[in-house]
């Protein structure tokens, strides 16, 4: 089976989740890992109409081209891409598999929009739409559809012609993966995939795990790479029993999801890792030097003080009268030295007491910037709003069949994407309402909102959050967002609601 044979296994709404969504769920990646290149972008005026962007081969792929019908809308710029001549991506590198399209903003954001399957003979096609309107556009050799940096293997780049429509933005700089990220366990055996026997998908899941373990996840990520390996195992049960390629290809692709989760986890905690040991050390050192330094005070002070003994021994045998003196001059060397020791102590304590402070300032940041991040990353999963009662993620009525309080399979790869974002991020708790609108009984309603609520719950609770950490509760048709006299009215008041908090992100457990 071909590339882009397979690509039928998978359902729109997948594929939407897979290559945009969580792709688009970024963690910073450290600076060691990253290169940067330069590329001109375009700001395609919306309502302008379509126009054509031509893509050049690299160094990677010189005989490679291709070319992008793009058409700037309100809500979305559509893309429409044809690409020929390239490469299969394991003559680039045992390690890849397949190619990514990515868009590059102004400010350097890139994000993978779609994967783009190719024949055998180099040659394929994608219709997709990015968010913004002003972008680059590149096509790079990735180990798997759902990385979230463009792997410095570019192999097309966009150009512009003189009939180009749109205002140029040259020299944007952005990052790409260095390649030793992948090459250090991706397809280690350097085969290439037969595709008539085992879907491309499967390869990249295996590809995925095995780069999520080379960079540590085991260790810095387990509870995610964990989920890989499991979904990774029901995959290859699947295969090996010659089930249904569909339930092949989705067990696959969720795999690659964990996998990369868990890989760009485990490079986030590490970084902080690295930080923290270089403020240690930094702390240590000081403390060294401030011990060696009040060290050498106390040394010379002993031997000012024996000077001043001896002193004080010769001159008595002198003369009476100087003894006076002498007492003198010690007397205030000893206020002298009491009033050091109380300046040392009072600045000992006004540095205790500045330190205090700024370790409440950190945490007070660390919070605020967790529960944007938390915020930013639920988002993109389900409509998601800051509350005082904490993040409320809000899941639709068409996530549920009418009447009925089963979860869609849209539902549930929603609801799986978010508790391994609520896993990430120890600390947090989940407070489930369910909520209808006014047609029916107000018992027939209450008993539908708590079994839409207790239907949530399980599912989190099955894909491992803690039951501890989770309630649900039914709020019948009591607590409406919109007018019930509409049908659109009625539609929003349908709707289950997740209030995420907890005192990590600053915010006490949902009542």
């Amino acid at each position: 089976m071909n590339i882009s044979r397979r690509i039928q296994f998978c359902t729109v709404g997948f594929l939407a989740i897979a290559c945009l969504a969580n792709a688009q769920n970024k963690k910073e990646i450290p600076a060691a890992d990253v290169v940067s290149k330069s590329i001109k972008a375009v700001g395609y005026q919306v309502g302008g109409g379509a126009t054509k962007v031509v893509f050049v081969g690299t160094s990677a792929a010189p005989q490679a081209s291709g070319e992008a019908k793009v058409e700037a809308k309100t809500g979305g710029t559509s893309i429409e891409l044809k690409v020929t001549a390239m490469p299969q991506p394991t003559t680039l590198g045992a390690e890849f598999l397949t190619y990514v399209l990515w868009t590059i903003t102004p400010d350097g954001t890139t994000n993978n929009i779609a994967e783009i399957p190719i024949d055998k003979q180099g040659n394929g096609k994608l219709a997709t739409r990015a968010q913004s309107q002003t972008f680059a556009l590149i096509v790079t050799a990735e180990p798997y559809f759902a990385v979230q940096l463009p792997s410095e293997v570019v192999v097309l780049e966009n150009d512009t012609k003189k009939n180009t429509k749109g205002k140029i933005y040259p020299d944007n700089d952005y990052k790409l993966m260095k390649r030793s990220q992948y090459s250090k366990m991706g397809n280690p055996l350097a085969l290439t995939p037969d595709l008539k026997k085992v879907p491309l998908d499967m390869y990249e899941a295996r590809n995925a795990v095995d780069i999520a373990k080379s960079q540590k996840a085991e260790q810095y990520a387990p509870e995610i790479l964990s989920k890989a390996a499991g979904s990774l195992q029901m995959a290859e049960n699947a295969l090996a029993s010659k089930a249904d390629k569909t339930q092949i290809i989705t067990n696959a692709r969720q795999t690659i999801q964990f996998a990369e989760d868990a890989r760009a986890l485990s490079a986030e905690r590490q970084e902080a890792e690295r930080i923290q040991t270089e403020k240690d050390a930094a702390a240590a050192a000081a403390a060294a030097k401030a011990k060696s330094e009040a060290d050498a005070g106390a040394a010379l002070e002993a031997k000012r003080q024996a000077e001043l003994t001896a002193a004080k021994e010769a001159q008595m045998t002198a003369e009476a009268a100087a003894q006076s003196t002498r007492q003198k001059a010690a007397a205030d060397a000893a206020a002298q030295a009491a009033a050091a020791k109380a300046a040392a102590e009072q600045a000992t304590l006004q540095a205790k007491e500045q330190a205090a402070r700024e370790e409440t300032a950190r945490a007070q940041a660390a919070t605020a910037a967790l529960r944007a991040q938390l915020l930013q990353q639920l988002n993109e999963v389900l409509q998601t709003t800051d509350t005082p009662r904490g993040l409320v993620v809000n899941m639709a009525d068409v996530l549920f069949e009418t009447g009925k309080y089963t979860l869609s399979q849209d539902a549930q790869l929603k609801l799986a994407k978010l508790s391994g974002i609520i896993q990430a991020h120890p600390g947090l708790n989940l407070g489930i309402e369910g909520h209808t609108d006014t047609t029916g009984s107000a018992d027939f309603n209450m008993k539908l909102s708590q079994q839409r609520a207790d239907t949530v719950r399980q599912f989190l609770i099955s894909q491992g959050l803690s039951a501890d950490t989770i309630t649900a509760k039914g709020m019948g048709q009591d607590n409406p967002v919109a007018d019930n006299s509409t049908a659109a009215g009625r539609k929003l008041n349908r709707r289950v609601e997740i209030i995420v908090s907890g005192e990590v992100i600053g915010a006490k457990m949902a009542k």
